[in-house]
């Protein structure tokens, strides 16, 4: 999908985004920019990977959240900064704050991963637990701020926030000057739109893409609007671009510069986590996965050099070893069944020594004979089994069916 362009005055604009960058300097790191042979291959043209996940906090959100906080008045300093995230943007803003010399509160949701709160807190900040979901501990922040005075600091609806993630955009041009097309996942808008403004400004034929998960994309339907419109309960494992009415100020850059936003699924957003950890040896989260998700999707409709821009590293370990069970089976790597085996002694055994022929690995098995459903003579079997690929999957079953074994949906 192809937008127009906008005639409103930009709320941010290349100097800003220089400015930012000399802000920056010895706070947040040139990150690196790594090559990806099976992505290369895939696409067939070089592909390279901007690694923002090994930025200062985890995420790119350090840049927009020091900046920001950077520019308020000695005055508003004093009052302290507030926010509202689940994880990247509370760690930037606890980080920019202690660095600045400014008091910070995060409110973060009950449910937040207990590593994110802690890496908060071990920044500086002080960490209000409040709110079941998101909606609900921004409310608080920003009740808090009323109530205090303390300046709410949004995370990505800001011209200044904006700036600061603009500086990505000249570290793509500066590492890769051949580029011809960056890759980007959307959440708020405030990283992709701070790129395509600074890769737009001085290479206006280098081509931008934005990538959003299928189950949270408001940018599609708001962009043929013309206007922010939003998507109720946006539903994705990606929390960093969970995001369900895009920014007022990114929304007016995005709809002007950036020439395409495209959806990924979850199978696909999980395969791409999986292939960074194990091509790329890179930690990533979902939503720094998602740009190499699109790529999976479609390696044909990208041209070459492209940049994908890897947003964040933050993954709490329990949703990491979810994820990648998720990746597994979508790849074909891990397969669970359902069988129906005679109950009788010996009966598993067997159907163990099948798989064992298959050639498939056992993770974990149940074996049930209680349930009303079976028969006097039978039992069920529930199986997770790890395998080499689609081609394998469909060998095991066809063994197991061989071997006369009901599989049951």
């Amino acid at each position: 999908m192809s937008f127009g362009t906008s005639r409103l005055p930009r709320p941010v604009i290349l100097d800003d985004i220089r400015g930012a960058q000399k802000m920056l300097s010895g706070v947040a790191r040139t990150t690196a920019m790594e090559g990806s042979r099976y992505l290369t291959r895939l696409v067939g043209a070089p592909v390279l990977l901007k690694c923002e996940n090994l930025q200062r906090t985890g995420s790119f959100k350090l840049r927009g959240a020091y900046v920001r906080i950077a520019g308020l008045s000695p005055e508003e300093r004093a009052a302290g900064v507030v926010a509202a995230s689940a994880g990247n943007h509370a760690q930037g803003v606890a980080l920019a704050s202690t660095l600045l010399g400014v008091r910070s509160t995060v409110f973060m949701p009950v449910a937040a991963p207990l590593p994110k709160v802690a890496a908060t807190r071990d920044y500086g900040a002080e960490v209000r637990l409040h709110g079941q979901v998101v909606d609900e501990t921004l409310a608080a922040a920003q009740e808090y701020a009323r109530d205090t005075g303390a300046v709410f600091i949004h995370p990505f609806d800001h011209p200044d926030i904006i700036a600061g993630q603009g500086t990505v955009g000249l570290e793509i041009l500066e590492q890769c000057p051949e580029v011809r097309t960056v890759v980007v996942g959307i959440g708020g808008g405030g990283l992709a739109a701070g790129i395509a403004l600074a890769v737009k400004s001085l290479r206006p034929e280098v081509r931008v893409v934005g990538v959003q998960a299928e189950g949270a994309a408001a940018y599609p339907p708001s962009l043929r609007a013309g206007r922010p419109v939003a998507v109720r309960t946006p539903q994705t494992m990606a929390d960093g671009i969970k995001v369900g009415r895009p920014g007022d100020v990114p929304f007016q850059i995005i709809q002007e510069l950036v020439d395409e936003v495209r959806t990924v699924s979850e199978d696909e957003l999980s395969s791409a986590l999986l292939l960074c950890l194990e091509r790329a040896k890179l930690v990533v989260e979902p939503a720094g996965a998602s740009p190499v998700a699109a790529l999976l999707s479609d390696p044909g409709a990208f041209r070459g050099p492209v940049v994908a821009v890897l947003s964040g590293g933050n993954v709490d370990p329990v949703l990491m070893e979810r994820i990648l069970r998720h990746g597994m089976a979508a790849a074909g790597r891990y397969l669970s069944l359902r069988l129906r085996v005679t109950d009788r002694p010996g009966a598993l055994a067997t159907m163990l020594t099948v798989l064992s022929g298959a050639d498939a690995n056992v993770l974990d098995i149940s074996h049930v004979r209680t349930d009303p459903r079976l028969g006097l003579a039978e039992a069920e079997v529930e199986v997770h089994l790890e395998t080499k690929g689609p081609d394998h999957c469909a060998e095991v079953a066809t063994a197991l069916r061989s071997a006369g074994y009901t599989i049951l949906p």
